[in-house]
């Protein structure tokens, strides 16, 4: 009996030696690591909009088959290989599904997600989810949804656009499609920055997410729809506009953040000492007609708004006709021309009732037809200071428009006291921008002194840190601009000036006199900020060279 019981203890012993404790430590742990990716696939795959029951199933069918596997080879390291790869290779297809139906910043085999990963500055400075609240149309915060409804993707993307475009600083994103994708295009300090498309399910879900939020009808793809809603971030709360339009090929969508300007004042709109000492004098006189000219987007209406508040409101009645004010102007009756007036009467006719009332300085905001400039005309003769905004490349088109639409030269420079054109240029990032010693053809070409323009300055080139990861300058966002700054070309008109441009036969005559008046082109005055180390000669050539095309419509054209 105790050499049986001795025989069984050694083969006891005997088998026992076939199994690791360590060997199967490793092998518990690698699968019960590997577990939780199931789960995490079926609500990813649920929050993406995709098969989450495929998927899920792929997953767990590789890693369960593996380990199986694993437990029947005779090598470990083989069987631990192989199911590595296995439990692997699903995911990593998985992956690659649901990053072609996101866009670029929740994509997770980019390289973009591995910087994120390995730079701590920027994991310190990620946003969590609960920093960003949408705010609707009627005022009620939109909750944030349980995660794995559809509600819960749509937000999630919307939040995501929202944190990129408020940290790019884009004051307008463009969703246009563009089959089978959809374009995406920020207006970063007023120049388009294209970026990576995305997919069209991504583009309709935050379409209608955007429109909900604004009290837009979901259903309604074909017809213009504008509304409003507000986004709260970091206690910040800013406001966005909506603007839709159908297309053949989808609906567009255009987000327009409103942002709240402080009206300024004459001495805080970069005019030069001479141009500010010019339009000074305006302000003097008692009755006449001056012009704010400018393509749109191009500060017009700060410049028109900072005019008007250079009168003292306390001496001067101020009333203004616009179509859709701006700013708020205290102590200057603003005037609307909505909509519904349009069925009892015109604009002309509804600056002409404004007049009859006692008004000193009067500013009208749309003047783009005949019968408005006649009436501004009239108005500017019999003891009022008008100020008139008119949309054109430059000064002398601005004359040249103002007479066609008078139909009288006569009549049209017989009061009018001054003419303004404008651009804005973006200003170059101060933390990233590069000096460099300028080609002196070049300087030549732009009648710059060669022998007194040493360096000039351009936006920073990309660079990368020791490892070859890009940085991204923090200020600009790698735009190598921010903010913008406007530049002025400034015409008053005296007695002599007005006889010439009565008996002139061609505007290039007038543009020559006016040059003899000491007025500075545009160019002129950008190449300026150029020397100063401001703006760079290509954001010259970029905001100064007039396209002869017609610009592409947009949602907000439409």
């Amino acid at each position: 009996m105790e050499c049986y019981m001795s025989d069984v203890l050694l083969l006891s012993v005997q088998y026992g030696s076939y199994i690791s404790i360590i060997k199967f430590a490793l092998f518990v742990v690698l699968f019960f690591a590997w577990l939780p990716l199931v789960g995490w696939v079926a609500k990813d795959a649920t929050i993406v909009g995709t098969r989450e029951t495929l998927w899920a199933g792929i997953v767990f069918a590789a890693g369960a088959v593996a380990a199986i596997i694993w437990l029947l080879v005779p090598i470990f390291l083989v069987g631990m290989s192989l199911f590595l790869i296995a439990a692997a290779v699903p995911v990593i297809i998985y992956l690659k599904h649901r990053d072609s139906k996101v866009p670029d910043p929740q994509r997770i085999l980019t390289p973009q997600f591995f910087k994120n990963l390995s730079s701590k500055k920027e994991k310190k400075e990620a946003v969590t989810l609960d920093e960003i609240t949408f705010v609707t149309a009627h005022n009620s915060i939109v909750p944030t949804p349980e995660s794995g409804t559809a509600e819960a993707s749509s937000h999630k993307i919307a939040y995501d656009t929202f944190n990129d475009c408020v940290w790019r600083r884009a004051s307008d994103v463009i969703f246009s499609p563009a089959p089978p994708n959809y374009n995406v295009i920020y207006y970063i300090d007023g120049a388009p920055q294209k970026q990576p498309a995305t997919t069209r399910q991504q583009a309709e879900q935050f379409i209608s997410f955007a429109k909900k939020l604004a009290g837009l009808d979901v259903n309604e793809k074909r017809k213009p729809q504008r509304g409003r809603f507000r986004v709260r971030r970091n206690e910040q709360n800013t406001e966005w506009e909506v603007i839709t339009a159908g297309s053949t090929a989808g609906e567009q969508l255009r987000l327009k953040q409103l942002m709240q300007q402080q009206i300024s004042k004459l001495a805080d709109i970069s005019l030069t000492s001479d141009q500010l000492e010019q339009l000074g004098k305006v302000r003097e006189l008692k009755q006449g007609l001056f012009i704010i000219s400018g393509l749109k987007k191009t500060g017009i209406t700060t410049t028109f708004y900072s005019l008007l508040k250079n009168h003292d409101p306390y001496l001067n009645t101020i009333i203004t006709l616009e179509r859709q004010p701006s700013e708020d102007l205290p102590s200057v009756t603003q005037n609307v021309f909505a909509l519904s007036d349009s069925s009892t009467t015109t604009y002309a006719r509804k600056l002409q009732a404004l007049l009859k009332l006692r008004c000193d300085v009067v500013g009208v905001a749309d003047c783009d037809n005949s019968e408005t400039a006649k009436v501004a005309c009239a108005a500017a003769s019999q003891g009022r200071l008008v100020y008139v905004i008119l949309e054109t490349e430059n000064v002398i088109k601005a004359l040249g428009k103002w007479v066609k639409l008078v139909g009288d030269k006569n009549l049209a420079v017989e009061n009018l006291v001054g003419i303004t054109s404008q651009r804005l240029l973006r200003k170059l990032c101060d933390q990233c921008k590069e000096a460099y010693e300028p080609n002196k053809d070049l300087l030549r070409k732009f009648n710059l002194p060669t022998d007194k323009v040493k360096v000039l300055y351009r936006a920073g080139k990309p660079k990368t840190d020791k490892r070859g990861r890009p940085v991204v300058c923090q200020a600009c966002q790698g735009t190598g601009f921010i903010g913008r700054i406007p530049i002025f070309e400034i015409i008053t008109i005296d007695e002599e000036l007005r006889n010439f441009i009565k008996q002139s036969r061609s505007l290039s005559e007038i543009g020559t006199e006016f040059r003899r008046a000491k007025m500075r082109y545009l160019q002129e005055q950008g190449l300026r900020k150029v020397i100063a180390g401001a703006t760079a000669i290509t954001e010259i050539v970029r905001v100064l060279s007039i396209p002869e095309a017609a610009p592409r419509k947009t949602p907000e054209d439409t």
